[in-house]
């Protein structure tokens, strides 16, 4: 059964950086399209970035330019860069990992795995 464990959320003041971090197990890495989300509360998820075994990546346009997808892939891990953080971006962040869709598709479909999520807090 495959397993997604998130870490890395927090407080941090508006302007500030975070990497948030998941490990899966349970499943063989290279075979899943990884992916991060965001969900305030009400709200729906919504896709924030992807990475396949590839490299190939892909980003939600409020993504662009200030985080950054990558990962590791003999540590099974996948990492969210957040880079200018701003109020906005105040959410629960979730790792999810799909073995169908691809870096495009999963943002848009969701994916058949997901973590329990991470706070994320940006203050002003």
């Amino acid at each position: 059964q495959v397993q997604l464990v998130e870490s890395g959320g927090g407080s941090v003041q508006s302007g500030g950086s975070l990497r948030l971090s998941c490990v899966l197990s349970g499943g063989t890495y290279s075979s899943y399209t990884m992916a991060w989300f965001r969900q305030a509360p009400g709200e729906k998820r919504e896709g924030v970035a992807a990475i396949d075994s590839d490299e190939k990546t892909s980003y939600a346009d409020s993504a662009k330019g200030r985080f950054i997808i990558s990962q590791d892939i003999a540590k099974n891990t996948v990492y969210l860069q957040m880079n200018s953080l701003k109020p906005e971006d105040t959410d629960m962040y979730y790792c999810a990992a799909d073995d169908f869709w691809g870096v495009r598709a999963i943002l848009r479909q969701g994916a058949d795995y997901w973590g329990q999520g991470t706070q994320v807090t940006v203050s002003s």
